[in-house]
């Protein structure tokens, strides 16, 4: 017996083998749960690579469907959740990993950000979870649960991160707001503050080698994170295991947001 046997639900933003989505993903197919997919869509219908590399993980492992979604479009997502109900009736969780900034705009400092790329990067990183919670509201049994992706510089300044810092900290004060409305019919919503991984999404945050670096050296674990230790909590979360957590923030990252200073051993190695 899995943990989510008979449990369906739908996973936004899985982009390659890398994803945190896909880590998520892999533990709750072992786990017995039934879920869709999303991807970007193609430019060119007729080479549908955004596509192919999603059904290339998902479709071996029994994915019920894959279908394009644009988050900044009404349509897509009214299109994506009319699936969701005609293929299952009601759903048990929605996984949503999405977020962008123009590179342009994340790679510069706050203060130059541009109005656009300002109004972009909320639409895709936050407005989207409302857009689906919205949508999902009727379609969630009671006791199922949303969950979102998001990382400690939306609580701390982390150089580098800039612009979506202060996304991931919208992000996270929608979370709780959704999960106080959300409750009244037994649906619970979460995030899972990760540590750094490479992913997509990661390779235009400025400095993020050296993030990667100072996790190994300031977390308590001296190590970095993978998709499949985010999995594990997604997978408690998103199961009956979580059923009184709602509104939470619970960090996965080796414990480095405890630290306000460096572990002793490194100040030896540290010129000041």
């Amino acid at each position: 017996m899995g943990l989510l046997d008979g449990k369906k639900g739908i996973v936004f933003g899985i982009a390659n083998d890398r994803s945190i989505a896909w880590g998520i993903a892999e533990k709750l197919f072992a786990e017995g749960a039934e879920m869709g997919f999303t991807h970007l869509p193609d430019k060119d219908p007729n080479r549908p690579k955004n596509e192919n590399k999603v059904r290339k993980l998902v479709d071996p492992r029994g994915a019920k469907f894959v279908v394009p979604c644009d988050v900044t479009k009404d349509e897509d997502l009214d299109a994506v959740f009319k699936t969701v109900a005609d293929e299952f009736g009601k759903i048990d969780f929605v996984v949503h990993s999405v977020a962008y900034a123009p590179p342009e705009d994340l790679t510069g400092p706050v203060h130059d950000v541009s109005r656009a790329g300002f109004a972009l990067s909320m639409d895709i990183s936050v407005y989207s979870l409302i857009a689906m919670a919205g949508r999902a509201r009727e379609l969630l049994n009671p006791g199922g649960s949303m969950l979102c992706l998001t990382y400690f510089g939306g609580e701390r300044v982390i150089p580098g991160y800039n612009l979506m810092g202060i996304c991931k900290a919208a992000l996270e004060s929608t979370v709780t707001y959704l999960a106080s409305e959300m409750g009244k019919g037994g649906v619970r919503v979460n995030t899972i503050s990760a540590g750094p991984i490479r992913t997509i999404s990661s390779s235009g945050v400025g400095e993020f080698q050296s993030m990667l670096k100072l996790y190994e050296s300031f977390a308590p674990l001296r190590n970095n994170v993978t998709p499949q230790d985010v999995g594990n909590t997604a997978l408690y979360l998103l199961s009956d295991l979580g059923s009184a957590v709602s509104g939470e923030n619970i960090h996965v990252d080796s414990g480095y947001h405890i630290m306000g200073a460096p572990p002793l051993d490194l100040q030896d190695k540290i010129q000041f």
